[in-house]
């Protein structure tokens, strides 16, 4: 009797062990965690490939990064589900099979979001298979792995259906963007004079905001030619910054420049060059922080959503005021009435100048990573080595996005008021979305993200 019993608690020991490593989330895999960076990098580099602007490469990376943080959300009892902080929510399908991995689930549903949404979504299945490969080498069982991609597909799916009903698909119908031939109105700039880009962007579905006006900045200086007026004072300090720059100002220029329609010509020839996006530096800059911290997986993940789901809501808000005021660059303005031979040292970016872009989507996230990782969170960011530029520290979030933001002062691209009122217009949004977080029960400061008990 004795030996019956100990067989059948020895069966009962085995069934739970098998059950603990078959169940998903049963135990972190450190594997998960170091492949989160390289698979939310590959997203990036399609991206630059296919000269993604500014805004729409917001929007990937947040339906890209919303399935993961489902699928983690699940899971994990101690994070906040997407729906409750989404103004809607994605629509998914019931779970009939809870054996996959739901880590595995998670990397893979980031890069099969991005095939099934980007213009060459396709060039990610190289990377789907070099995952599933690394997967393998790390002990992971085929039946493991096919539970999980099935998964991962079912909820990119949902995913993929919910951002088909957020308005983008609607962009290409409306009206071509006309720019007003008047002083004081943005118009197309050299040296390849391109078209506004996403003159409608206001009409996206906002993420975690309630409305793109939400956020509306101060008005803009009134355009003036009188040298005693702001507006002119406003062009003057640009004009005169570029022809002092100091070595390092020029360098904090180059590194925030983050424009995927820089143009170089040389005689009848135009030279395209793909750089990073300014929403694709600070998810990277997320990607390097959230390592650093040793953030478990799924807060990592966590962390990349909130701060993805920002920086699109950050997107919409700014992109409404710039086709409000369509206030003239720089550029065209001291070409006209200071200097006609002067060239800012950053290439102009092809939409209107006020607010400034970098300026909110920093002010926005480093507000947000700031609450989910700690005021004087130091770190150095690398994402410009791919560009050849040297890396650079920080003490603060914030001491980034301040440098982000006068960036484009140094580059010539914008004027102060726009850079001033934009971090601020920023630093409400996201100040708004960290309330947001705090309601749902998001608990902040670094390695304490999971949901308050």
């Amino acid at each position: 009797m004795k030996a019956q019993r100990h067989t059948t608690r020895t069966y009962l020991l085995l069934a739970c062990l098998w059950l603990i490593s078959h169940v998903a989330g049963a135990k972190p895999r450190p594997q998960a965690t170091k492949e989160l960076q390289p698979t939310v990098f590959a997203l990036t580099m399609v991206m630059m490939h296919d000269v993604v602007n500014p805004p729409a490469a917001s929007r990937f990376y947040s339906y890209c990064l919303l399935g993961a943080h489902e699928l983690v959300a699940r899971h994990n009892p101690q994070l906040v589900a997407p729906r409750q902080l989404l103004q809607t929510s994605p629509t998914y399908p019931a779970v009939t099979d809870n054996t996959y991995d739901y880590q595995i689930a998670a990397l893979y549903c980031i890069l099969e979001t991005g095939r099934l949404l980007l213009p060459s979504g396709t060039l990610l299945e190289k990377d789907q298979q070099q995952l599933l490969e690394r997967l393998r080498r790390d002990g992971y069982t085929d039946a493991v792995i096919q539970r999980s991609v099935q998964e991962a597909q079912r909820v990119a799916q949902a995913v993929v259906a919910y951002a088909r009903s957020d308005n983008y698909g609607k962009l290409s119908a409306r009206g071509r963007y006309r720019p007003t031939k008047k002083d004081g109105y943005w118009y197309p700039t050299p040296p390849a004079y391109m078209e506004a880009i996403e003159p409608h962007w206001r009409t996206i579905r906002p993420m975690l905001i309630d409305s793109c006006t939400q956020f509306m900045p101060k008005p803009p200086a009134a355009f003036s030619t009188d040298t005693s007026s702001t507006f002119y004072r406003l062009t003057r300090e640009v004009h005169r910054t570029s022809q002092t720059l100091t070595p390092s100002q020029r360098l904090i220029a180059a590194y925030w420049d983050c424009n995927p329609f820089a143009v170089n010509t040389a005689g009848h020839m135009a030279i395209g060059f793909k750089k990073i996006s300014p929403g694709g530096h600070w998810i990277n800059i997320t990607s390097q922080v959230t390592q650093q911290a040793k953030l478990p997986f799924d807060e990592a993940v966590q962390v990349h959503s909130l701060a993805a789901l920002t920086l699109m809501d950050a997107f919409i808000s700014c992109w409404d005021e710039k086709y409000r005021s369509s206030r003239v660059r720089p550029e065209t303005v001291i070409n006209r009435h200071i200097d006609p031979h002067w060239q800012p040292m950053l290439q102009t970016p092809p939409f209107p100048e006020y607010p400034s872009g970098h300026s909110v989507i920093s002010g926005a996230v480093s507000e947000v990573l700031t609450y989910l990782l700690g005021d004087q969170f130091a770190f150095t960011d690398t994402t410009e080595e791919l560009f050849e530029l040297p890396s650079r520290s920080f003490t603060s979030f914030r001491q980034a996005a301040a440098e982000a933001a006068v960036s484009r002062l140094y580059g010539g691209i914008h004027y102060r008021d726009a850079i001033d009122n934009g971090l601020a217009q920023g630093q409400a949004l996201g100040t708004f979305v960290v309330d947001k977080l705090k309601k749902a029960g998001v608990k902040g400061g670094k390695k304490t993200l999971s949901r308050r008990e």
